[in-house]
């Protein structure tokens, strides 16, 4: 092979080489193209292996042509490489861009669940009375349930709670009153808690009635406490939670757990709606804890956090409570 032959190979693959550098759309596609033409199994190198058939005098000649060869085909490839690459930022950019101008996807704001925003503002006015929050189980035992708030198993009073009873002898609760001998089980007097929670009845569902439904208890345990305690206390309540001009009173009534008994009711929308039972401690119920009646007494109270929540809104269905519809909930 003369040097003609090998200068007019260079010259061609030069020729060849650029223009399919300058044709090329992808940055894989030029690194190939780079192995093609200058790799070291490239046809630049295929070239040059003809040039141990050359005298001395004519290798230097055919070295430099390659490598300005070379050169120029490493210069075209660099700047298609900075080319390519730009092109892929700006389309990657055009892609991903913001339109701050286009009009943003609304998602509504959660709300408490007037429930929820009830319970609260029934357990700050308390916490601020010097009461502390006690929680319970909802599943619980015949003797927490009934017993140790004197409430035998042929106590008639079991008739007016009508339970729902599980495998096992266990219930759901019928009232937050369990949780109260449960802490004082564990806890010495003076004692003021305060207990929410969900309760379970068979109770018909109507405007104002639910089989599953929520209750705030209250307790409070020391030495010489009074029902004039009591009523200041449930008074107080009262006109922290719906303000001074709610006229409420309270009517004899009974309870196993409390020796006397009262019903408080608030008028709403013209007619007195129960709203809270309540009473002092009975002896029996101290005893069961291990209480000394005979120093200590206590008066405890109770009431469904929906029939406040109905009053507090005026909702006139304690149903549209739990039916989830967004035209009532947004209103809150």
């Amino acid at each position: 092979m003369t040097v003609t032959d090998i200068q007019s190979q260079l010259q061609e693959l030069q020729t060849e080489a650029s223009r399919a550098i300058a044709s090329t759309t992808t940055l894989g596609e030029l690194e190939q193209l780079r192995i093609n033409y200058l790799g070291k199994k490239g046809e630049l190198s295929q070239i040059l292996r003809g040039m141990g058939k050359l005298s001395a005098e004519e290798r230097p000649k055919i070295g430099a042509l390659a490598n300005d060869v070379k050169d120029i085909l490493q210069n075209s490839l660099d700047q298609k490489l900075q080319e390519l690459q730009q092109a892929e930022i700006a389309a990657k950019l055009a892609n991903e861009t913001l339109d701050v101008t286009m009009q943003g996807v609304s998602r509504p704001l959660g709300k408490i669940h007037p429930l929820n925003s009830t319970i609260d503002k029934v357990l700050d006015i308390f916490v601020g009375l010097g009461y502390t929050l006690a929680e319970g189980p909802q599943i619980e035992t015949d003797y927490y349930n009934f017993e140790a708030l004197n409430t035998p198993p042929d106590h008639p009073a079991r008739d007016m709670q009508d339970t729902f009873y599980l495998p096992g002898g266990n219930l759901l609760r019928t009232h937050t009153s369990s949780v109260q001998i449960r802490y004082m089980e564990q806890h010495e007097p003076p004692i003021r808690i305060v207990a929410p929670g969900r309760v379970y009845r068979r109770d018909t569902v109507d405007a104002t009635h639910s089989a599953v439904f929520h209750q705030v208890e209250l307790l409070a345990i020391d030495k010489g406490l009074t029902f004039t305690d009591l009523k200041g206390t449930i008074r107080e309540f009262i006109r922290q939670m719906f303000g001074d001009d709610l006229p409420i009173q309270f009517r004899a009534s009974y309870f196993p757990f409390t020796e006397p008994s009262a019903e408080v009711d608030v008028q709403w929308k013209g007619k007195w709606l129960e709203v809270m039972g309540c009473g002092m401690v009975d002896p029996n119920v101290l005893k069961a804890v291990g209480y000394d009646p005979e120093i200590y007494t206590g008066f405890a109270a109770g009431f469904g956090v929906e029939r406040f929540a109905m009053v507090l809104h005026q909702i006139d269905d304690i149903r549209r409570l739990y039916n989830s519809d967004l035209r009532f909930l947004n209103q809150f």
